[in-house]
C-alpha cells in the first residue's frame, strides 16, 4: 500500500544534503517506533503473526519531489526553494492498516538533514494511493537504485553488481523469491520467473549512515525491467520494494511502458 505525503516547510531553511535518503528512512523507523506496541497489536489481528518487527522490514520510499534545486556540488547540498514537497511511503500491509498508518504520519513535525544542514517538515497531508492492475508480466522503471551485493568467502564488504555482471539476474531473483517466502511463507517455482532489463543501466547510490564511523556507500543500479512472476510477487515489490535494502530508499519502482526492444525475459 502506497502513500503520498505532502510536507510543508516550516522554517526558513532551504539546504538538504544530498545523502537524505538515510536521515527519511530514520523518520520512518522513529515514527513507527512512537506506535510499535499497538501497531504490533495491530498487525496480529490483521493476521501478520507474532512478528513484531515486520512492518521495520516491509517498507520503502520514493526519492523527494521538490522540483529543481540549486545544486551545490562541492558542499553535496540541495538548496530547495520550493514550499511544498512530496514523497512516497509504501507498506506491505492490508487495506485495512491504511487509516492507521495515516494517522501514523499526519501533522508529524521533523527534521530533516544532519548537524549542519537541514529543514523542518510538517506533514500537511497522507493520501492513500491507488494500487495498479497487475499482470503476470509488467513493465517497471526503477526511481531508486537496485541493489544486488555478494560478498565472496574471505573478503570483508559486499561487492555491489551490475547487470553485466554474470550473477547479476541469478542474485537479484534469489533476493525476491527468498523476501517473498519470508512474507507470505510461499516458495515460487523458478519456471515462473523471467526478468529482463530494457535497454542500458546507470550505476547509482548513496550514503548510509552519513558523518559517522560506519559511513558506507551503497551502490545499486537504475534501468528500466519487465518481470513475469505472480501476482503476488509484484504485489510485494510495488508496497516493499524491489532490491536489497528497500527501507534505506532503494528499489523504488514506477510502471514503465511496454517497450518493445525484442528482448525475452531471461529464465532463473
Amino acid at each position: 500500500m502506497r502513500f503520498h505525503l505532502t510536507l510543508n516547510r516550516t522554517t526558513k531553511q532551504r539546504m538538504l544534503p544530498m545523502d537524505y535518503q538515510y536521515y527519511i528512512s530514520a523518520w520512518i523507523y522513529k515514527t513507527i517506533g512512537k506506535a510499535d506496541m499497538e501497531f504490533a497489536r495491530f498487525l496480529h489481528d490483521e493476521g501478520y503473526g507474532n512478528d513484531p518487527g515486520k512492518l521495520y522490514k516491509l517498507f520503502c520510499f520514493s526519492r523527494l519531489n521538490f522540483g529543481k534545486p540549486k545544486l551545490w556540488k562541492e558542499k553535496k547540498l540541495f538548496e530547495i526553494n520550493t514550499h511544498d514537497i512530496g514523497l512516497q511511503i509504501s507498506f506491505d500491509v492490508k487495506e485495512a492498516a491504511s487509516n492507521f498508518v495515516k494517522g501514523l504520519f499526519l501533522e508529524q513535525k521533523f527534521f530533516l538533514g544532519d548537524k549542519f544542514n537541514g529543514i523542518d517538515f510538517r506533514v500537511a497531508q497522507v493520501t492513500v494511493l491507488d494500487e495498479p492492475d497487475f499482470d503476470e508480466t509488467m513493465n517497471y522503471r526503477l526511481q531508486t537504485p537496485w541493489v544486488v551485493s555478494y560478498r565472496p568467502e574471505g573478503r570483508k564488504h559486499a561487492l555491489y553488481l551490475s547487470p553485466d555482471d554474470e550473477m547479476f539476474h541469478e542474485l537479484a531473483l534469489k533476493h525476491l523469491t527468498e523476501k517473498f517466502k519470508n512474507i507470505h511463507n510461499k516458495e515460487i517455482p523458478p519456471d515462473l520467473l523471467g526478468f529482463a532489463i530494457n535497454g542500458s543501466f546507470k550505476r547509482s547510490g548513496f550514503t548510509l549512515k552519513p558523518g559517522s564511523p560506519d559511513q558506507t556507500r551503497v551502490i545499486g543500479n537504475l534501468f528500466n525491467f519487465q518481470l513475469t512472476a505472480p501476482k503476488e510477487l509484484h504485489q510485494m515489490i510495488w508496497n516493499a520494494g524491489v532490491s536489497e535494502k528497500s527501507s534505506s530508499g532503494f528499489g523504488w519502482v514506477d510502471i514503465a511502458p511496454q517497450q518493445n526492444n525484442n528482448l525475452s525475459p531471461k529464465k532463473s
